[in-house]
């Protein structure tokens, strides 16, 4: 690659639809790349204004074209099959979502190219919402808005959250930002990862096969693992039947990965007393599903880590960042492992 070569990249957006990714705002398509953004952006790489040549594009209107000479492709979503014929000199694609299960199985990637998320993007405002979620738990707002919706009055009281215990599961960057901020009030955290290493504010990481291990344990549960093989169902009947009664649940992951069924039967029950879901399949939520009317259940429109005014500039930040290490033939960062999924 010359120093002199200016590197194409093509930024596909979708054009906004209210029964799919990417959502609305006030008009405003809130997970567009448009030119305005980028010129925004860009001004804080002085080193690259002459080294990228940026085509904005939406849906598919111009993408088989652009993608005959395109390096570098920033999207959602885009057509899989025979990508190395269609874009013959594509070497990286950055995803500007974190989870990227609806383009798994990931056995279209060719060899040469990479593939990046938008790990990061989402950590402060995601770990914000986990700790809002687990004191709305606490101090019984689901119950309280219940309430209030039937004009009924009861005096639900909490003490201090201190002493009790939160388990993430899933201790990606959502679910470590969350529990950073849970610690801070006290909590004894148990955090569970695949690979169950030691995290500083985390007072014990596990295994996901220790898994019903830790479940009774918790006061508390954040849901924040991606959609894999080994996440599917992971809150499953069984799993639930293990949590300690009376225990609150939240789920920012994905909605796979627990088994909702179960959830509603074990809220009508009150062996779970709590919940704050803000993943669903599919999204929006029907007009008819029966978690619209489940006691104790928020129903959150996907809001947990997406903003309208932070997301793309952050994630125009990592693409930055990272063509800077493809000039200098450095490794990408945020490298998604295909097999993985994640």
């Amino acid at each position: 690659m010359k120093s002199d070569k200016k590197i194409r990249v093509h930024f596909k957006s979708n054009h906004a639809n209210p029964d799919s990714f990417p959502p609305t705002i006030e008009g405003e398509n809130v997970f567009a790349m448009t030119k305005e953004r980028f010129d925004k952006a860009i001004t804080n790489y002085p080193d690259l204004i002459h080294k990228i040549e940026p085509i904005f594009d939406w849906d598919l209107d111009n993408f088989y074209e652009s993608m005959k000479t395109a390096e570098v492709l920033v999207c959602w979503d885009f057509p899989t099959e025979n990508l190395s014929e269609i874009a013959p000199n594509l070497k990286w694609i950055h995803i500007i979502g974190a989870g990227v299960e609806h383009l798994c199985p990931m056995d279209w990637v060719p060899e040469n190219v990479s593939v990046v998320n938008n790990r990061g993007v989402h950590s402060a405002k995601a770990g914000e919402f986990g700790l809002m979620s687990v004191l709305m738990l606490h101090t019984h707002i689901p119950e309280i808005v219940r309430n209030q919706q039937s004009n009924h009055w009861e005096s639900l009281y909490s003490s201090p959250i201190a002493g009790k215990t939160l388990l993430v599961i899933g201790v990606g960057n959502i679910g470590y930002a969350a529990a950073q901020k849970c610690k801070l009030l006290g909590m004894n955290v148990i955090g569970v990862s695949r690979h169950g290493k030691d995290l500083d504010d985390i007072d014990q990481m596990v295994t996901q096969d220790e898994l019903d291990e830790v479940l009774p344990l918790a006061d508390y549960i954040f849901m924040s693992t991606p959609n894999t093989k080994e996440t599917y169902n992971l809150l499953d009947k069984r799993r639930q039947s293990l949590m300690k009664p009376g225990v609150g649940i939240i789920n920012v992951g994905r909605a796979a990965t627990m088994d909702y069924d179960a959830l509603v039967d074990n809220l009508n029950s009150g062996h779970i007393k709590a919940a704050i879901i803000d993943v669903f399949d599919p999204e929006p939520l029907p007009s008819d599903s029966k978690l619209w009317t489940t006691p104790n259940l928020m129903v959150m429109p996907h809001i947990s880590a997406d903003d309208g005014d932070t997301y793309i500039p952050l994630t125009l930040d990592l693409v930055m960042m990272n063509m800077r290490r493809y000039i200098a033939h450095e490794g990408l960062n945020n490298l998604v492992n295909p097999e993985l999924g994640y």
